[in-house]
């Protein structure tokens, strides 16, 4: 099991913030953002890789997550928020810019800041999540309308009722979620009503016919675990219900990112699929792409020295 460090708290934005650290203080500052179901523990093998390769990098568990504070209204998680939580997290320790890298729902917050927070962004890495510009209408509306009620970022924006199916059986919904093996080949010969991402109906179903086999170890699933009991789900899922919020907000923003990017791609994530970067460059001008094969979603934990090859290749090239 990796070891993991233990956090630093800030005050950040109106919330304490554990911060978890690695590398020279002098170093070019890099900025890890997790996803959902997740925390800065999934970054737990980049962490020390950046580190030992001179770069000062802070991972938090941001806001609704971990040690981090939950508040308890739904628009506290809007991207302002959000943002903001980032950018009070550079002041707390004396940082006037960095590189922000995202995976999944940290990765929608990475792109953001460029756009939100143009001084306090150096560059930006998705992993599996890509740049995506603004929706012509409400993205919760094209959601329902393409994939239906059980659509699982549909079916969040139900307060609580997400929450607690998750919450009933968190070792059973980690299992369930943090799986490898399973191919984007296999996932396109379901059944069109098997493709609808209904993710919270199918967690439902008998364990033997979930795809795949389970990513973590049993040291890492009971840090996850432990950890999701004692918070509960609901913060994280608040990031989803503010969905219709953030593109409301957002109209009028400059869709161009102006700072050195880099996407890595999974060739196996039906949920964020390498597709969905096609045409990133009309965005992000200066991007570079990269494709792990044989990879789901949880690319950072599953394929984590690929992982780290990738980005410290391109981070010395472009800013050591």
């Amino acid at each position: 099991m990796v070891a993991f460090p233990e956090p630093t708290m800030i005050k950040t934005n109106g919330i304490d913030m554990a911060v978890y650290e690695s590398g020279p203080k002098d170093g070019v500052p890099v900025v890890l953002c997790h996803g959902f179901p997740e925390l800065a523990y999934s970054w737990r093998h980049q962490l020390p890789a950046l580190g030992a390769a001179g770069f000062r990098v802070l991972a938090p568990d941001q806001r609704g997550y971990g040690r981090t504070s939950r508040p308890e209204k739904i628009e506290d998680y809007d991207m302002a928020h959000l943002t903001a939580d980032l950018t009070g997290m550079l002041d707390a320790f004396g940082i006037k810019s960095a590189i922000f890298c995202g995976h999944d729902w940290g990765g929608i917050v990475v792109w953001a800041m460029p756009l939100m927070h143009p001084a306090r962004v150096r560059g930006v890495i998705g992993v599996n999540t890509p740049f995506l510009p603004r929706a012509p209408m409400d993205p919760i509306q094209l959601m329902r309308a393409r994939w239906g009620e059980e659509m699982y970022i549909v079916y969040f924006q139900q307060p609580g009722v997400a929450d607690a199916v998750l919450a009933k059986d968190v070792g059973r919904a980690f299992r369930f979620f943090m799986r490898k093996g399973s191919s984007a080949e296999e996932f396109a010969k379901r059944p069109l009503e098997e493709q609808n991402l209904a993710l919270v109906k199918a967690l439902q179903t008998d364990e033997a016919t979930w795809p795949g086999t389970v990513l973590l170890t049993d040291e890492e699933l009971k840090f996850f675990v432990d950890t999701y009991k004692r918070t509960g789900f609901t913060g994280g899922i608040n990031w989803y219900r503010n969905f219709s919020r953030n593109w409301k907000a957002s109209e009028g923003l400059e869709q161009k990112v102006n700072v050195p990017g880099l996407m890595i791609m999974a060739e196996d994530d039906v949920v964020l699929s390498p597709a969905m970067a096609d045409g990133m460059e009309q965005y992000v001008p200066d991007l570079e792409k990269a494709l792990i094969k044989r990879c789901g979603h949880w690319t950072q934990q599953e394929h984590p020295d690929e992982v780290n090859r990738i980005m410290i290749g391109w981070l010395k090239k472009r800013f050591q």
